[in-house]
C-alpha cells in the first residue's frame, strides 16, 4: 500500500502537523493551510509539507477545533471535487450528519499530548493508536476505504463507529476522564505550603492530562454535551454515595472501590489485547548516564516487559522504575535483577 498523494491539510495545530509528518514521512506530497500562517510557517520547517497551493488533492484532512469542522469540510468539498475529505475531531455525530457527501467520511484519532501547536507535532503520533473511523450514510466505500488505508499506512489502527456510538464512547474514555484530571488539579491550585511537595507518581498519572488547552476542551466538551452528562451524573451520584459513607460505611466505600478495580480490567493491554494478569517490579536507579540502558539491559535477558514507569524522587539525583511485567514473571525478575547487584522488589 501506499500513501495517498498529495494531500491536503487544513489546520496546523498538534494533530495537523503530525498527520502532515507521517504523511510526508511516507513520501506523500502534502501541502498545508492555517488561518494563522506562522503555524503553516512552524509545520513546514519541520518538514511536515509545503505552504503552495495543492491544485488537485486525492486527500483532504481537515484539523481545526471541532466548531470549524463542518465550514472547512464543506469549503473542501467545494474546491476539491475529486478529493475524498476526512476531519480528526473528538465528537462526530453533529459533523456526520450535518456533511451530507459521499467523499466525506468522518475520522478520530486517539492521540495527543498535554503540549499543542506545530512545534508539538510528531510523525510517530498515532503508531499503535486506534483512529475511528466514522462513515455517514452516504459515505462511499471507496473515500471509506481510502481513508482505512492510509490511517494504517501511519501505523494506526481502524476502528468502524456510528457517529453517536463513537461520540458515547469518547464520552467514556477521554472527555469524561479529562475532567476528573483537572478537577482533582484544581485542589492543588492554593494548596497550603508543603502540601504537594508530597506528590509521587500517582498524582502525576491521575492530573497529568489536565495540563491540555482549554480553550480547545471547552468546545470539544460542548460538543458533545449529551454523551457526557448522563456519565457526569453517575459520577455525581456515587460521590455522593462515597461523601456519605467515608468513615461511616465501610462496606458501601469498599464496593465503590472493588467496582474501580474492576472497572480497570476492562482497559485494553498492549497491542489492544485483552487485559493480562501484571504485576509490578521496583528498582530504585541512579540518575547517572547509562543507568536506565544498564537496568533496561538486565531486566529484558530475563522477561518481556509489558509497561513501564518512572517516579524521580524529591531533591535527590535518584529514581524508582516500575517495570510491569506478567504476574508469573515477577518473581523470577526480582530474583534475577538482584543477582545482577540492583535492590529490586515487588
Amino acid at each position: 500500500m501506499t500513501v495517498p498523494s498529495p494531500v491536503l491539510v487544513v489546520g496546523c495545530g498538534l494533530i495537523g502537523t503530525s498527520v502532515a509528518l507521517a504523511l510526508a514521512e511516507r513520501g506523500a506530497q502534502v501541502h498545508l493551510e492555517d488561518r494563522d500562517p506562522r503555524n503553516v510557517g512552524v509545520a513546514a520547517e519541520a518538514g511536515a509539507g509545503t505552504s503552495d497551493p495543492v491544485e488537485a488533492p486525492e486527500l483532504v484532512v481537515v484539523a481545526t477545533p471541532p466548531a470549524a469542522v463542518v465550514p472547512a469540510v464543506e469549503d473542501a468539498l467545494r474546491r476539491f471535487p475529486d478529493a475524498v475529505v476526512t476531519d480528526v475531531a473528538s465528537v462526530k455525530a453533529a459533523i456526520v450528519e450535518a456533511v451530507d457527501d459521499p467523499r466525506f467520511v468522518g475520522g478520530h484519532p486517539m492521540a495527543g499530548k498535554e503540549r499543542s501547536g506545530p512545534a508539538a507535532g510528531s510523525g510517530q503520533l498515532f503508531e499503535g493508536r486506534s483512529w475511528a473511523i466514522v462513515p455517514g450514510e452516504r459515505s462511499a466505500s471507496s473515500a471509506v476505504d481510502l481513508l482505512e488505508r492510509t490511517v494504517v499506512e501511519i501505523g494506526a489502527v481502524p476502528r468502524r463507529f456510528a457517529p453517536r456510538a463513537h461520540d458515547e464512547a469518547v464520552a467514556l474514555v477521554s472527555h469524561v476522564p479529562h475532567l476528573m484530571a483537572n478537577l482533582t488539579a484544581s485542589l492543588l491550585d492554593g494548596a497550603p505550603d508543603g502540601h504537594v511537595d508530597l506528590a509521587g507518581q500517582g498524582l502525576r498519572d491521575v492530573t497529568r492530562i489536565a495540563r491540555s488547552d482549554a480553550d480547545l476542551w471547552v468546545d470539544i466538551l460542548g460538543h458533545n454535551s449529551s454523551a457526557i452528562t448522563p456519565l457526569l451524573t453517575t459520577l455525581r451520584d456515587r460521590l455522593d454515595t462515597l461523601i456519605g459513607a467515608v468513615g461511616d460505611d465501610p462496606s458501601a466505600v469498599d464496593g465503590l472501590l472493588k467496582q474501580g478495580r474492576a472497572g480497570t480490567t476492562t482497559i485494553p493491554g498492549k497491542h489492544g489485547d485483552l487485559p493480562t494478569d501484571v504485576a509490578s517490579v521496583f528498582v530504585p536507579i541512579d540518575d547517572t548516564p547509562g543507568e536506565l540502558s544498564r537496568l533496561f539491559g538486565d531486566a529484558a535477558e530475563v522477561v518481556n516487559i509489558e509497561d513501564l514507569r518512572i517516579d524521580h524522587e524529591v531533591g535527590r539525583p535518584v529514581g524508582l522504575v516500575e517495570i510491569v511485567v506478567l504476574s508469573g514473571r515477577a518473581d523470577t525478575l526480582v530474583e534475577a535483577m538482584r543477582a545482577k547487584g540492583w535492590s529490586a522488589y515487588r
